[in-house]
């Protein structure tokens, strides 16, 4: 697997870097004041971080005023484990270098997506990255070896709290774990061991070897 650049053709379809933002607060934050686990954790709003002047510039700008959510998903991974989506673009923010995992919703077939159609994105400390509501994508990786990551997560209000109650009427009704929030295991996940749909098929991809 190559490890390709956000600022690479390749990401094109994928999302792309946004220009003009100060994000220098919002990385200091970002490192003074979340932790960073051995493992992944992901909280979906942080304090810290939205009472960061970058908050209402990516609620009014980024986002076209609609309420938002910034929280974060630290640690250390280099696992692909699962592939999620929403229903919007989600925006990335490291206070450190990591990867992204990638893969286009309409490589799905048949509620079933091949691990061989994913590709890795690098991206560096500060970038604002776009990710499509079109891509797939999960925790973040990590971009050197025994390095850890923090990312700040941005979303629209609500997204990854309570899943909704709600009656199935398709075979995606019974993708979603959370609001806002639909997923595909891989069958050794934790995930998958929790319940999750399974619908990555080949290898769990682990990139640890690559960095």
């Amino acid at each position: 697997m190559k490890i390709y650049s956000v600022t690479d053709p390749e990401f094109v379809p994928y999302g792309k870097v946004l220009e003009g933002y100060q994000t220098e607060a919002l990385c200091k934050a970002l490192e003074d004041k979340t932790p960073l686990p051995e493992n992944v954790a992901y909280v979906m709003s942080e304090a810290a971080l939205e009472y960061t002047p970058l908050f209402g510039a990516l609620q009014n700008n980024a986002y076209g005023g609609m309420p938002i959510q910034i929280g974060y998903c630290n640690g250390h991974n280099t696992k692909l484990n699962c592939l999620e989506y929403h229903r919007d673009s989600e925006l990335n923010i490291g206070a450190t270098d990591f990867i992204l995992l990638l893969a286009r919703a309409e490589d799905i077939v048949d509620g079933k997506l091949d691990t061989a159609k994913v590709k890795a994105f690098r991206a560096k400390k500060g970038q604002v990255v776009q990710v499509y509501e079109t891509t797939l994508h999960y925790a973040p990786c990590s971009a050197a070896a025994g390095a850890g990551f923090k990312v700040a997560i941005v979303l629209p209000k609500g997204t990854n709290g309570a899943v909704p109650a709600f009656e199935a009427v398709n075979e995606e009704d019974k993708w979603m774990t959370a609001c806002n929030k639909w997923l595909l295991a891989h069958k050794e996940s934790a995930e998958a061991g929790d319940g999750a749909y399974v619908g990555l098929t080949g290898d769990n991809i682990d990139i640890a070897s690559l960095i």
